[in-house]
C-alpha cells in the first residue's frame, strides 16, 4: 500500500507513521532522514543537497524528487510504503504521480489550540537532545534530564507565537495539497486529537477499510 501522510506539527503523524511501519512492514520514508542519509554517505545527490543547505537555501524540487525516486527504488518497498514530509507543494505531487501510484493520502487533523498545547509543552536537553513533554512525558526531575542531568530548556520555535505562525505557514503551503488529493479522491481524515494509541487504531481501520 503506497501512502502519504500529511499532518500539522505536532499533529503525531510521524509517531504514528512509524506504528503503520510495523505493523504493514512497509517503510516509513521521511524526506528529512533522506536529507541526512544522502549527505552522510557523500553520494552525489547528497552533497548537492549539502551545499545547498549549507548557502541557507531550501533544497529544490527535482533535487527532492530525484532522492525519493532513488529511495523508492530500492528493494524494500515492493509491498508500499510511508511518505512522510513528501510532496510539500503540488509540483511535487505531480512529479510523484509520474513514480508511483498511491492508494491513500492520510490527513491528521488536530485543532490549533491542542496543537499549541502540545508543541509548547516540549523541553529539550541541552546537552544530549533527549526531548520530554511536561505533561505527556516529563522528566523525574523538574528541569532536569533523566538521561545526563543536562538542564532543559523550550525552544525558540516552541514558544506559542512562534507555534502560531508555523501552523499558518503549514496549512499556507499545504492546502492546496489537501485540496489535490481530495480532487483525486484519495483523501482520508484522521482526527489526531486523541491519544498515540486511538489515532493509530483510527489510522489502521481506515488503511483496512
Amino acid at each position: 500500500m503506497n501512502l502519504v501522510f500529511l499532518g500539522p506539527p505536532g499533529a503525531g503523524k510521524g509517531t504514528v507513521a512509524v506504528k503503520v511501519s510495523e505493523e504493514l512492514g512497509i517503510p516509513h520514508i521521511s524526506t528529512g532522514d533522506l536529507f541526512r542519509k544522502a549527505i552522510k554517505d557523500q553520494s552525489e545527490l547528497g552533497k548537492k543537497v549539502k551545499s545547498i543547505l549549507d548557502s541557507g537555501e531550501l533544497v529544490p524540487d527535482d533535487l527532492t524528487v530525484a532522492l525519493v525516486e532513488e529511495r523508492l527504488n530500492q528493494g524494500d518497498t515492493g509491498k508500499g510504503f510511508i511518505l512522510d514530509g513528501f510532496p510539500r507543494t503540488i509540483p511535487q505531487a505531480e512529479a510523484l504521480d509520474t513514480i508511483s501510484t498511491l492508494q491513500m493520502a492520510v490527513n491528521f487533523s488536530v485543532a490549533d489550540e491542542v496543537l499549541v498545547d502540545r508543541l509548547s509543552g516540549r523541553r529539550v536537553c541541552k546537552n544530549c537532545g533527549a526531548t520530554y513533554h511536561v505533561k505527556f512525558a516529563p522528566p523525574r526531575k523538574e528541569g532536569i534530564c533523566d538521561s545526563c542531568g543536562g538542564e532543559l530548556y523550550t525552544r525558540q520555535d516552541d514558544a506559542p507565537e512562534a507555534i502560531k505562525n508555523r501552523l499558518q505557514v503549514y496549512y499556507r503551503q499545504t492546502q492546496p495539497l489537501i485540496d489535490y488529493y481530495k480532487d483525486k479522491g484519495i483523501k482520508t481524515d484522521i482526527d489526531a486529537a486523541g491519544s498515540p494509541e486511538q489515532v493509530l487504531s483510527a489510522t489502521l481501520k481506515a488503511l483496512n477499510s
